[in-house]
């Protein structure tokens, strides 16, 4: 898994350009349908900015792909990759990043999308080549969901 991508911890001038990535893959998490979701997003992630749980990678001023994660949940929380940079390695390269910051004994979790369901074909690919493997069905925003966890 080759990284041509620099991963930075994600700063506070970085907020519009990743709302704006957040912009155009929205309709893909239940969870970001209306102004006050988003609003309310964007407040997640300036918090988590602030804590060092937020990393991204750029191209030129955009942000092309984003990943906040809970160093107290030992979880991804949350990551999107902008629609032209997909197949690309940007998914891995955050990755392998946040995995970088924990430590290596720890296991950590990630929700995604159900199998059979097309939201969840690549990021469950992307999850799976990384040894995350499937556990607990749940909802999320009332949408059912799938724990994965990468036992270490």
């Amino acid at each position: 898994m080759g990284n041509k991508f620099v991963v930075h911890f994600a700063e506070l001038q970085d907020v519009t350009p990743w709302m704006n990535m957040v912009e155009i893959v929205k309709d893909e998490f239940p969870g970001l349908e209306t102004a006050e979701q988003l609003d309310s997003y964007k407040q997640t992630v300036i918090k988590n900015i602030n804590r060092k749980t937020a990393i991204c990678i750029k191209s030129e001023n955009e942000v092309i792909g984003a990943l906040i994660f809970s160093y107290n949940l030992k979880c991804l929380s949350w990551m999107a990759v902008h629609p032209n940079y997909r197949r690309k390695g940007v998914g891995s390269a955050l990755i392998t990043k946040m995995l970088e910051l924990f430590p290596k004994e720890l296991d950590i979790s990630v929700t995604t999308f159900r199998e059979g369901d097309i939201k969840g074909i690549a990021p469950r690919r992307l999850y799976s080549k990384f040894g995350f493997l499937e556990d607990a069905l749940v909802e999320e925003f009332n949408y059912p969901n799938q724990i994965f966890i990468l036992k270490r």
